[in-house]
């Protein structure tokens, strides 16, 4: 069976988790990091040398980079689907995954630590307004790219969805004026409406 490492809340884990039941494979979830910790046992080390989570095992292969799970899930068990056999059709995910992994995580990270994970003396103001400028202008950019497309792999959901939903959830339910965004969020009402989504990503924030 496969198994993958991390705790339920962190947005990285969220895409493994997420990607795993999309495609429909049977999966152990192993608490780690955060308040569990672990990440410094060398066992754990042993499979991922940088510390961090998510970790998957597949039988003999170990996976880190929640990004690169994603990949592995969707062509390992969604080819076809999940990830298209066309490359300039697959691309169009991929060119979105990169972004997200270049725009998102450090903004998301300065709000849910600045609004929610830091006691009020901890908390750094100011960073949480760079993050969500920041954040606000990267989801305008991808707002004005549905207007092309269904989806940010294209003409149905795929990989390069996962990463910015797990982004989008957080964005959408902090507690936080944000600029309009229709098609953004027409396209997660969309997420929504996948079981697999609504289990893994849209649990309390924290």
């Amino acid at each position: 069976m496969l198994t993958i490492w991390g705790r339920a809340n962190s947005t990285n884990v969220k895409k493994a988790l997420w990607c795993a039941e999309e495609v429909g494979v049977a999966f152990e979830r192993i608490d780690a990091g955060g308040a569990f910790g672990g990440l410094n046992d060398p066992a754990y080390r042993a499979m991922n040398p940088n510390g961090l989570v998510p970790c998957l095992k597949d039988g003999d292969l170990v996976m880190w980079e929640s990004n690169a799970v994603v990949r592995y899930l969707a062509a390992r068990y969604a080819p076809g689907t999940l990830y298209p056999e066309d490359p300039a059709a697959r691309a169009m995910g991929d060119k979105w995954m990169d972004w997200a992994l270049f725009y998102l995580p450090e903004p998301n990270r300065a709000l849910l630590y600045n609004l929610l994970r830091r006691g009020p003396a901890e908390r750094d103001m100011e960073e949480a307004a760079r993050g969500h400028k920041a954040m606000a202008e990267a989801f305008a950019i991808a707002d004005a790219a549905l207007a092309h497309q269904p989806y940010f792999s294209g003409e149905a959901f795929g990989m390069g969805d996962i990463p910015i939903g797990c982004f989008a959830y957080n964005w959408l339910n902090l507690d936080i004026e944000r600029p309009a965004a229709p098609r953004l969020e027409a396209w997660y009402k969309k997420l929504t409406e996948r079981p697999a989504f609504a289990r893994w990503v849209m649990i309390p924030l924290t």
